[in-house]
């Protein structure tokens, strides 16, 4: 069954509706505080954030740091504060890649850098990194403080590592992993590790969440992989062909480029080192990935990170907030099926 028949839908909105539901007064609690901590006397400051804050995401990661500490059954404060910081780490990211990639779109709107410049977009990222770490500050937690502190500097040392890795077909496996595991998986793990660590829970489940974080992230990064050669904007939160026409050495391409002949490999260069990457090169490219089995073997990985993390969670104590994040490891797998 393909993932376009209406049964698929409804069981892509029930995985995450979980979540949604657990963490909904927590979130209204967190979307008020990340308006406020927003707010500046420099007018383009609140205008920039807004745009971005209401531009449709999700917001999965804040939500996973709520319920990562209700499964340990935290009745405190601080996790809301958390969370926004994680919603503001995670905004700034988007607000530099967007300036880093050129891109001109995120979610079907018009990206900051597009409409303010790239300027005032990497000035407020910057403040944004600013107010997460005071609201960190806040919470009064060393350790929680140490976890997001340190995922805000692998993310950083993640991107670099990407953009000298974009537009070279020498990127290995290895090297591709490694980056999304420090760009993407780091903030996912920080996410829901600060949850058990300010419920108090003990070291093993400390560690199990963040490797339920970092399984779910990497099965993250390599679903939009897939989606960025077989999906629809909407699935992806981009436009289709965005990696490939940025020079963006991602896993499908690895393996295409590996499998194929001298001619193909050719191709690669010329799509991804040389630039000439139109419309007829991103359908050349996606038939190249589908010949060689690439988008398959991709996500067959993404099942795989995507078992850890359900296995990881699988070791909490059984309540609703464990079925909701096993829940959404279905939802990020479900956007291939």
């Amino acid at each position: 069954m393909s993932a376009a028949t209406p049964l698929a839908q409804d069981r892509r909105r029930a995985s995450i509706e979980g979540i949604v539901g657990l963490t909904r007064p927590d979130m209204e609690r967190v979307n008020a505080l990340i308006l406020s901590m927003a707010g500046s006397n420099v007018e383009l400051i609140p205008r920039i954030a807004e745009h971005l804050i209401s531009s449709g995401g999700k917001r999965l990661r804040p939500m996973l740091t709520i319920a990562s500490a209700l499964a340990f059954g935290y009745e405190g404060g601080n996790h809301v504060k958390l969370a926004a910081s994680v919603e503001f780490l995670h905004t700034a990211t988007l607000l530099h890649d967007d300036v880093v990639d050129e891109s001109d779109l995120r979610r079907g709107t018009e990206t900051a850098r597009t409409i303010w410049g790239n300027q005032a977009s990497v000035l407020v990222g910057d403040y944004l990194l600013g107010q997460a770490f005071k609201m960190m500050v806040e919470v009064g937690s060393m350790r929680a403080l140490a976890i997001l502190s340190n995922a805000s500097a692998v993310i950083a040392e993640g991107e670099v590592w990407q953009l000298s890795a974009a537009k070279h077909m020498t990127t290995s496996e290895a090297d591709y992993l490694a980056v999304i595991d420090a760009k993407t998986a780091a903030l996912f793990a920080a996410a829901t590790e600060v949850g058990p660590v300010i419920a108090g829970a003990d070291e093993a489940m400390q560690v199990a969440m963040r490797r339920y974080g970092r399984d779910l992230g990497l099965a993250f990064q390599l679903v939009d992989d897939v989606l960025d050669y077989d999906g629809s904007a909407q699935a992806l939160g981009k436009n289709v062909g965005d990696d490939f026409r940025e020079g963006k050495i991602t896993l499908p391409v690895i393996l295409a480029f590996a499998r194929g002949d001298e001619g193909e490999r050719a191709f690669w260069r010329r799509a991804m080192e040389e630039g000439r990457n139109d419309d007829a090169a991103l359908e050349e490219a996606a038939a190249l990935l589908r010949r060689h089995g690439a988008l398959e073997e991709t996500k067959a990985r993404a099942r795989g990170y995507g078992a850890s993390a359900r296995e990881a969670v699988e070791s909490l104590p059984p309540s609703p907030a464990r079925q909701a994040l096993a829940d959404v490891v279905d939802f990020c797998i479900d956007r291939i099926v």
